[in-house]
């Protein structure tokens, strides 16, 4: 008997069906049975399953005779089923990687339920991933499992059945079963949520929804949607049958009028021929199953809005004209606000730039600098290395860090912060004297004579930069090249870490600066920090003591929108063992996409860490891709692995300056096989890893000495020429060591 039986019902989805089954066979919880019904579908369907159970024993076959609709498709599903929990999946969905191991993980740690509910992400056809806006719901904080009525905003939910797993007894037990019709999935969740004896929650996104352009019921316009109706009143039946429910009869009503009120609402779901005899059945039914409630609370703690009860309150009584009447000036009165608020913004646009302006008449702050980095980011990078040596060499300089409010935290006490657009930002641009970001400043930024502005970059380029990039579309579809170069006519400095970048920004980003060939002040802490700090910051993140750390960061896609899985996490640290840990870093790229799916007690994901350099300090080997990140890693002397497995595609959509395959920092890697390996056997540390790695050193980071920020600073902020102090010899540097790690196994003696 397998763990799952998931079933998944198709009907004209055969451009998304096998993206859909094989989200379900390669999950790495094999313990599954596949369930796949062709409904009929005149489409490719039908021969899609059919092959996929010739393939693989765990599928089986359904085919159906007529089209029944979704509702009954499951059913014949169903009837087949032979798992433990039933999981139920669309046939243009996907499941999320490492899902079933999740799911089967969370339903041993609350003793198997009844009912389990996971969260969903939507997937658009644009590529956007979009999470469940009511995810906090889910939280797995109190009770492992419980009733519905310890958490009554459960049924607040989408009310859908393939965010859940179902134990197959209790269905059996229940007797549920899927109505025809459109609207089936409220006939079976709301009584399987309601009887069940135990729910339990799964904070995780273990389903892809895709919101396709066309095709799906939500955006078929048809009289279909009239079966809402006849779902509701099977619901209601359902209570009727179980005295001991009746207590959720309130709430379900106002899930039902809040229902009834968003299909109305949707003007691609309903004929408007249809609307009137939508809205009077939606009024008798909301008066036949209504029953008051002594101060209107119900079981189901639903925050309303005054306009969605009077909504709620029209539609019972069937006065559509006034309903009508009420929207209308609602969509009036928020169209009204709208442009009030877009007149607001431009007369406070005009206000800031007239301030601006003001602003640049007035004599320059020999005493202040303004700092940036990433966009409006936290204290980080380069910059912020230099502003506290500045502070530190330059005490009676005051600085200032532009940044989003969010990120106001991470300044020290002495800097000021300046949240963009404000009155006070334009004030400080255009009376600093000192300009410094690792990207770029406000376009509307006009740099007056004096004012001198640092460019410290963030990174060695191995991938094309600048003009380099203008035969490369893939890379760069909306870049304004002459916008980056009247940019870079505003640079007086740009910071460089080796002679290769110096190379590089002097041809890709051509223009009058003077290149600062000084190394990165972000890596002066590399031979700053000592063991306490390196073990404090181990036991701050939760890297076991002992465990070997590895952290893994990728660089982004230009070739892709949405975030590339290159690993499966769970898979790679099960064959590594338990003396591994890894520290998963997404690429600020993919910042506001949800976090990925991976779990696992040794995967730590430090995407949102502020600090690169300290991840650095606590992990004993970084694994990377093409990311710059390696270039900084190296100056630690610590091992790095190269993980290239699609060099080819990388290289042809964005161009990279060298071959890193030909000089690389250490063990390459083209598949997650030969990744594994390199661990497993040790080479990832071994003498000829060792080898490429000082070849690497002596090429990029012969100015990383730690003493980078003091050379900006002395020459830049205290006008000394000469750069000072000298570079350290690479012999003579000391970056500070890895802690100390379980024994690694004996090398084998032939390098692959």
């Amino acid at each position: 008997m397998p763990r799952f039986s998931v079933i998944v019902p198709a009907y004209k989805v055969q451009a998304y069906l096998q993206e859909s089954l094989d989200s379900v066979l390669a999950q790495s919880y094999p313990d599954l049975e596949l369930i796949a019904v062709d409904d009929a579908s005149p489409d490719a369907c039908g021969s899609i399953i059919d092959e996929y159970a010739a393939r693989d024993p765990r599928v089986t076959a359904v085919h159906l005779a007529h089209n029944l609709g979704l509702g009954p498709a499951r059913n014949a599903g169903l009837a087949r089923a032979g798992g433990d929990y039933l999981i139920f999946l669309d046939g243009d969905d996907t499941l999320a990687p490492g899902a079933l191991q999740a799911i089967t993980d969370r339903l041993k740690a609350t003793g198997s339920p009844d009912v389990l509910v996971y969260d969903y992400a939507r997937t658009f056809w644009s590529g956007e991933l979009v999470r469940n806006r009511l995810s906090h719901r889910l939280s797995e904080e109190g009770p492992a499992s419980f009733r519905l009525a310890d958490r009554p905003a459960l049924l607040g939910m989408l009310m859908v059945v393939w965010n859940k797993a179902y134990r197959r007894e209790y269905v059996e037990r229940e007797g549920l079963e899927f109505p025809p019709g459109f609207y089936e999935d409220t006939p079976w969740t709301y009584p399987a949520l309601l009887a069940a004896e135990s729910v339990a929650v799964l904070d995780r996104v273990c389903v892809h929804y895709r919101q396709r352009r066309t095709g799906s019921i939500l955006t078929t316009t048809s009289r279909r949607h009239l079966d809402i109706f006849d779902q509701y009143d099977r619901v209601f039946g359902h209570l009727a049958t179980r005295p001991e429910l009746e207590r959720w009869r309130p709430a379900l009503h106002r899930r039902m009028a809040e229902h009834f009120c968003t299909l109305y609402a949707d003007p691609r779901r309903l004929p408007r021929a249809a609307r009137a005899e939508f809205f009077a059945r939606a009024c008798a039914l909301l008066r036949r199953h209504r029953v008051p409630v002594p101060g209107g609370s119900g079981a189901l703690p639903l925050s309303l809005s005054r306009t969605d009860r009077v909504r709620h309150t029209l539609m019972r009584l069937g006065t559509r004209r006034t309903y009508r009447l009420l929207s209308a000036l609602r969509t009036a009165a928020l169209a009204l606000g709208r442009a009030a608020s877009a007149l607001w913004r431009g007369l406070r646009e005009c206000r800031l730039r007239l301030h601006y302006r003001i602003q640049r008449l007035l004599p320059l702050r020999p005493e202040l600098a303004v700092f940036s980095a990433y966009w409006h980011g936290g204290y980080a990078c380069n910059p912020a290395a230099i502003e506290a040596k500045l502070r530190e060499l330059a005490p009676r300089m005051r600085t200032a860090w532009i940044c989003d409010p969010e990120h106001a935290p991470t300044l020290p006490r002495e800097t000021t912060a300046l949240r963009p657009g404000s009155a006070a930002y334009w004030t400080a641009l255009a009376r600093a004297t000192y300009l410094v970001t690792n990207v770029n400043f406000d376009r509307a930024l006009v740099k007056r004579p004096g004012q001198i502005l640092v460019q410290t970059q963030h990174g060695t380029p191995l991938k094309r930069v600048g003009l380099d990039l203008q035969d490369r579309p893939a890379a760069t579809p909306t870049t304004d090249f002459a916008g980056l170069l009247r940019g870079a006519d505003q640079w007086d400095y740009l910071l460089s870490s080796n002679r290769h970048s110096t190379l590089v920004w002097e041809k890709a980003v051509p223009s009058s600066y003077t290149t600062l060939e000084y190394g990165y002040p972000r890596n002066d802490v590399f031979h700053r920090a000592g063991p306490a700090e390196v073990l404090e910051l181990r036991e701050r993140l939760g890297i076991p003591a002992g465990s070997t750390a590895v952290l893994y960061a990728p660089t982004h896609r230009d070739y892709r929108r949405s975030r590339p899985e290159h690993l499966d996490f769970e898979r790679v640290l099960r064959e590594l063992g338990p003396r591994f840990t890894i520290l998963a870093r997404t690429h600020l790229t993919y910042a506001d996409l949800p976090p990925s799916p991976d779990t696992h007690p040794r995967l730590i994901d430090v995407s949102a860490h502020p600090s690169v350099e300290e991840l650095c300090l606590a992990s004993d080997a970084l694994v990377t891709d093409y990311s710059s990140l390696m270039f900084d890693y190296a100056a630690l002397d610590r091992p790095i692995v190269i993980h290239a497995d699609d060099w080819e595609a990388y290289e042809a959509a964005r161009g990279t300056y060298f071959d890193l395959r030909s000089c690389p920092p250490g063990a390459i890697a083209r598949t997650e096989d030969e990744l594994v390996d390199i661990f497993s056997t040790g080479h990832w540390q071994g003498s000829r890893s060792a080898q490429l790695r000082a070849a690497f050193r002596a090429r990029f980071c012969s100015h990383d000495d730690g003493h980078a920020a003091e050379r900006v600073v002395r020459r830049v902020f205290l006008g000394q020429t000469a750069p000072i102090p000298a570079v350290v010899p690479l012999e003579d540097r000391r970056p500070a060591p890895a802690a100390p790690a379980a024994p690694a196994p004996a090398l084998a003696p032939v390098w692959p």
